[in-house]
C-alpha cells in the first residue's frame, strides 16, 4: 500500500474549518487507500486526521518521540505506533515509509518538517512529491514569500515547483498522483 505523510498541528487551531480540513484529508486518504503516516497523536489536527483516515479504514502509522510521547498524548488506536528516541528519527523514519507529503495547517514544526522535505527534493535526496494543503488561505503568506524568493533569485523556479499547492485535499493528491508517487 502506498502512504502519504501528513504533517500538520498538534493543536486543533482557532478556525474550525482547519479541523475539517483535516477530517477531509484522512478521508481522502482512505477513499483512494492510501495509508497515512504521521506524528502518531491523538490530539489537534493530527488527531482528526487520524481519526478520519482509520475510520474510512486505512492503514495509520504514528511516529512520535518518547519526549514528546506524554505531551502530544499518543494515539493508542493506530494501526502501529512507532516510539523514536529524537525528532531526527521520527522525520527519517517517517520519510522513509511515505511515498509522497502533505502539509497541512500547523506550527513551528509543520514548517520546519515542510521545508526539510523540500530541501531534501532540492538536493535530489529523494524525488517524492511534496504538498501544501492551502485550506482556507492559511498559507497564503508562506506562497506569496516563497514566489518573492524565485523574484529576488533566491529560489529557483523549477525548486518552487516542487511544492505543488491546492486547497481540498481530492485537487492536491490529485496533483501529487500526476508526479507518480501514488499510482
Amino acid at each position: 500500500m502506498k502512504r502519504v505523510c501528513v504533517y500538520c498541528g498538534s493543536s486543533p487551531g482557532r478556525d474550525d474549518g482547519y479541523r475539517e480540513l483535516a477530517r477531509s484529508m484522512g478521508t481522502a486518504l482512505a477513499d483512494r487507500g492510501l495509508g497515512l503516516v504521521y506524528g502518531g497523536a491523538s490530539v489537534g489536527l493530527m488527531g482528526e486526521v487520524a481519526d478520519a483516515a482509520l475510520t474510512g479504514g486505512t492503514e495509520v502509522m504514528g511516529v512520535i518521540p518518547t519526549v514528546v510521547q506524554d505531551r502530544e498524548v499518543a494515539h493508542t488506536g493506530l494501526t502501529q505506533l512507532i516510539c523514536v528516541n529524537t525528532m531526527h528519527e521520527r522525520k527519517t523514519l517517517m520519510a522513509e515509509r511515505a511515498d509522497a507529503f502533505v502539509a497541512m495547517p500547523g506550527g513551528l514544526g509543520t514548517l520546519e518538517e515542510l521545508f526539510e522535505v523540500l530541501t531534501w527534493a532540492q538536493l535530489g535526496m529523494h524525488a517524492k512529491p511534496v504538498g501544501l494543503l492551502n485550506g482556507a488561505g492559511y498559507f497564503d503568506g508562506l506562497i506569496a514569500f516563497l514566489d518573492h524568493c524565485v523574484a529576488e533569485e533566491l529560489i529557483q523556479p523549477r525548486h518552487r515547483a516542487l511544492l505543488k499547492v491546492a486547497a481540498d485535499p481530492a485537487t492536491l493528491l490529485d496533483q501529487l498522483a500526476a508526479c507518480g508517487a501514488l499510482e
